[in-house]
């Protein structure tokens, strides 16, 4: 038996709760890890408040947690590249909030010994997401892209990952947060009130896509607005906007796979560079993952929330 957080039922943060689980057995690709750290993403919350039941379903007690570094315990059949011992970082389809995860091997990457635990663990959902939206986007180098929500876990990703390919980056955010949107290579505006004329003024070249990460109302129009098209428009949150506004949704489902793997390589690449930033919000005991949920369901963050194992 292994311990874990999982819900029994949907609710909120106060459904979560500790029970032991059968210690998993890797099958075919997969890998048994000993987690050490686990990612808080509001997937988490947004799963188990019921609120993707449609898109999402889970099998209950359900155990959250889809991004964790660890160490190899032991590996299943058709493995390579994976021994017990070594350090990793990757994601999970949940199962996460957990003394012991299951992960596919091709979700794994070898951890540097310079990254630490809560670092890389902050890192794959992230990752994956940044590449999958610059990709469905279809932004290329030379263009100008706004972001709505710039200074979370994504924004902090995708900004970085823009900086590195020649995309220039309006990222929205509090006034708090601008020097730091400054410091990962975007250009700061408020939102509110006016935030149309103030990215115009921002990019006087026009803005060439807009990338939804808030899923506060309004970004939507306004982002068709800016860039003349709805099918320049992604969000990562907002599902009934999109449907409103004819804007595009992505959510992981469609080649999560590829973008997973190129997430994790343009995020080494970084670190290895020395550039990589990732602040972490809070780190919690994994005993506290109902607080940390409620933190994350909050919102203003900058960076990530991890749980320690």
């Amino acid at each position: 038996m292994t311990k874990a957080i999982a819900f029994p039922q949907y609710g909120d943060a106060d459904v979560l709760r500790p029970v032991e689980i059968e210690l998993p057995a890797p099958g075919p690709g997969q890998v048994r890890v000993a987690v050490r750290a686990v990612g808080v993403n509001p997937l988490d919350h947004k799963v188990r408040s019921g609120a993707l039941d449609g898109f999402f379903p889970v099998t209950f007690p359900a155990v959250p947690g889809y991004e964790v570094s660890g160490v190899v315990e032991t590996v299943g059949p058709e493995v390579t590249g994976f021994a017990p011992g070594d350090e990793v970082f990757g994601a999970l389809m949940g199962g996460g909030y957990a003394e012991h995860a299951l992960l596919d091997a091709d979700r794994l990457a070898l951890k540097p010994a310079t990254l630490s635990w809560e670092e890389a663990a902050a890192i794959p959902t992230v990752a994956e997401t940044a590449e999958r939206v610059l990709a469905n986007l279809g932004v290329r180098a030379g263009e100008t892209l706004l972001v709505h929500g710039a200074a979370g876990g994504v924004g902090t990703l995708l900004l970085q990952f823009a900086r590195a390919r020649g995309i220039t980056v309006v990222g929205t955010a509090s006034e708090a947060n601008h020097d730091y949107l400054r410091e990962l290579g975007a250009i700061p505006v408020t939102y509110g009130d006016g935030l149309a004329e103030r990215v115009r003024a921002a990019a006087p070249g026009g803005v060439d896509r807009a990338l939804d990460a808030a899923g506060q109302g309004g970004v939507l129009p306004l982002s068709i607005e800016l860039t003349g098209s709805a099918d320049r428009v992604l969000t990562i949150v907002d599902i009934p906007g999109a449907e409103q506004y004819g804007v595009r949704f992505t959510g992981g489902a469609e080649g999560e796979q590829m973008y997973h793997r190129a997430g994790l390589d343009a995020a080494l690449a970084l670190h290895q560079a020395g550039t990589l930033r990732l602040p972490l919000h809070r780190v919690l005991p994994l005993a506290e993952a109902a607080e940390a949920q409620r933190i994350s369901e909050y919102g203003h963050l900058r960076g990530k929330i991890v749980l320690t194992v």
